[in-house]
């Protein structure tokens, strides 16, 4: 695994990747997933004239893992919010892929000044999300995790093989290859590391008691915000996004790619950057 760059914030040393040059964009990555995941990101967005970094988040290795071993939203957020501060003189673009998605709309309502534009990727704003059968049954794995010593025998087995299960799960029709997985689970071998991963879930559930959380997670969004999701991702319902409008004070709209499951930007990364680029030259 090659060692990309690497920076301290809030405490936490971060790898990143990074290319080209110009005004910033932070692309920020989900589970079970690692910056790797931006690779064509990184290369066509920095084409554009734009620097764009994309962070291994707290506790995915070669990023180190918090002494407090804290992953809630809020915290999420904060990171978003670091690396602004550090690599741009004003306020970025964010693009964040399912608890990269949750992290950028903490980020945006902590400090809406920061983020001058947003991309949400398969994950709706938090505060439209409601509860439902099939909703509940495409986000299970949020319950299921809970049985932590279950789930971290289960994510062992066989050279970590469950990996492949999530994403033939969320992403049912992607003929993915093994090397879409493999950066993942070098990353989850490394001590620690499973359970910090495991940890952000860990951190959500606990999160439903604090105000504080449900507040800066929740909140109505006030960023001009494209989201984009595909149709038949396993991990949620794309019919929930008929709700999200709502969720949001500042411009808003959503994006439903056809055939595209919860990897959407690595399955259909042509249509995904189009809809980037256009939303970047609005």
């Amino acid at each position: 695994m090659t060692i990309p760059n690497k920076i301290e914030i809030n405490g936490v040393e971060f790898a990143y990747l990074e290319a080209g040059t110009g005004p910033l964009v932070l692309c920020i990555h989900g589970f079970p997933d690692t910056a790797v995941t931006w690779s064509d990101t990184l290369e066509t967005i920095s084409q554009l004239g734009y620097r764009v970094i994309a962070p291994y988040t707290r506790g995915y290795y070669p990023t180190g893992i918090p002494e407090n071993k804290s992953y809630s939203p809020v915290d999420l957020g904060n990171d978003v919010l670091g690396f602004i501060d550090h690599f741009s003189d004003g306020p970025a673009i964010v693009i964040g892929h399912d608890w990269g998605a949750m992290a950028a709309y903490t980020a945006a309502n902590i400090a809406p000044e920061k983020i001058r534009k947003m991309i949400t990727v398969a994950i709706p704003h938090p505060r439209a999300l409601k509860p439902s059968l099939s909703g509940m049954w495409a986000a299970r794995h949020f319950i299921t995790f809970q049985f932590r010593g279950l789930t971290k025998r289960k994510f062992r087995r066989n050279n970590f093989e469950y990996v492949d299960e999530i994403y033939r799960r969320w992403s049912p029709t992607w003929d993915f290859p093994a090397s879409e997985t493999e950066q993942m689970k070098e990353a989850l071998a490394q001590p620690g590391v499973l359970e910090a991963v495991l940890g952000y879930y860990w951190s959500f559930s606990s999160g439903f008691t604090d105000s504080n959380i449900q507040k800066l997670a929740n909140g109505k969004t006030s960023v001009p915000t494209l989201t984009i999701v595909g149709d038949v991702d396993g991990a949620m319902n794309a019919d929930l996004m008929a709700g999200t409008p709502y969720a949001f004070t500042g411009p808003y709209r959503y994006e439903i790619v056809k055939g595209a499951g919860h990897f959407l930007h690595r399955e259909k990364p042509d249509e995904f950057l189009a809809l980037v680029k256009e939303f970047l030259n609005e």
